[in-house]
């Protein structure tokens, strides 16, 4: 019996220490869990390779380093993004390769920064980039292989700058590129290859430029009938110089009164005159001496060239003459009724003078009848 107590007494006093033995337990597993939460939340964005002044939406792989005042891009980016905004910021430069760390990239924009130069390997490795926003920068002028490296892309922006000048070509055809803009810049002349170098482009936007409606810019014209005329939309092209079409939309001026382009050299003018065996003289040259205003009046001296009409003026002339021969087959159908109607009317009149005529004959020669057979 005295066995059983003690086994008893002993079990009673071992369960009073095991209970608080597993509320303390029970208390620190709770708080090592809140520790372990707490620790992944905070080394989450250092495991991510956020950049410390960006905000990293993982789910969509977008990366936020908008208004950050950066100078430069962020060199911790996650490989894995594929939308980056960079846009107000201060960034300057971009060196060789500059995104090489997100080869996933489908979406840029650079837009409000400081750029005034890119290097032709810049976007080197965005072989997915699929929209790039360069609007409200400092660009002068575009390297002609600058875009070689983006085969995908479908968007580009390139609005609110300071470029002159567009190479003839930006490296291989844009077969997927759909949107082109480049309104508010200091263009004068924009080549038809460059253009023609865009098969799929549906929207282009052009306004705002210093557009020298000259003979330059004819083809442009030609291009851009075309253009709308298979279902692509643009917006106006209004003319800065020369004063003859300043303030008109280059559309609305019929190509018949732009004046030809001189030919390039007299040099070379007289070696294919020679070679035709004609004996027409070169066409001489402005003196360098001339401002700007007399070459240009010079270039519209000569007399415009017949060009072949484009399809929308075709259809016009047709429509227009198809209208003006009904009028005249209507006057002429016109005239024959009134000279058939004028006829019978008068072959009616002279028929019944004539009727008028011989009534009083035959009543006389009928007295006279009478007369002599009593």
């Amino acid at each position: 019996m005295a066995i059983v107590e003690w086994c008893q007494v002993s079990m009673t006093m071992l369960g009073l220490i095991v209970e608080p033995l597993q509320e303390t337990c029970f208390f620190l597993f709770v708080v090592g869990e809140l520790l372990l939460l707490s620790s992944m939340i905070f080394l989450l964005p250092v495991v991510c390779g956020c950049p410390e002044r960006c905000r990293c939406h993982s789910p969509s792989n977008f990366v936020d380093c908008s208004r950050q005042g950066l100078a430069e891009v962020p060199s911790d980016l996650p490989p894995q993004t594929l939308t980056l905004h960079l846009q107000d910021n201060q960034i300057r430069q971009l060196p060789a390769s500059a995104f090489k760390s997100v080869p996933q990239l489908t979406t840029l924009n650079l837009y409000n920064n400081s750029l005034s130069n890119l290097t032709s390997g810049v976007f080197h490795g965005l072989q997915h980039l699929r929209v790039l926003n360069l609007t409200q920068n400092s660009l002068h002028s575009l390297e002609s292989r600058l875009f070689h490296s983006l085969p995908q892309l479908r968007e580009l922006d390139l609005s609110s700058n300071n470029i002159s000048h567009l190479p003839t070509s930006l490296g291989e055809p844009w077969e997927n590129l759909t949107v082109f803009a480049i309104q508010q810049n200091q263009l004068q002349q924009l080549g038809r290859a460059l253009l023609e170098s865009m098969p799929r482009v549906r929207h282009l936007f052009l306004k705002d430029n210093l557009w020298k409606c000259n003979c330059h810019l004819l083809s442009l014209k030609l291009w851009l009938e075309t253009f709308i005329y298979k279902g692509g939309i643009t917006d106006s092209i209004i003319c800065a110089s020369p004063d003859t079409w300043k303030g008109k939309d280059l559309l609305k001026i019929p190509h018949e009164l732009y004046q030809p382009c001189p030919f390039p050299s007299p040099d070379l003018e007289s070696s294919q005159v020679q070679q035709l065996g004609a004996a027409h003289r070169a066409v001489p040259r402005p003196p360098e001496s001339h401002s700007s205003g007399e070459r240009d009046h010079w270039e519209c001296e000569i007399k415009p060239k017949p060009r072949p009409a484009n399809l929308r003026h075709a259809v016009a002339t047709i429509i227009i003459t198809g209208v003006l021969c009904g009028i005249v087959c209507l006057m002429m159908l016109a005239a024959a009724i009134y000279g058939c109607t004028y006829a019978a009317i008068t072959a009616q009149y002279h028929a019944g003078r004539s009727a008028q005529i011989n009534e009083p004959a035959k009543t006389e020669g009928k007295e006279l009848f009478d007369s002599s057979m009593a």
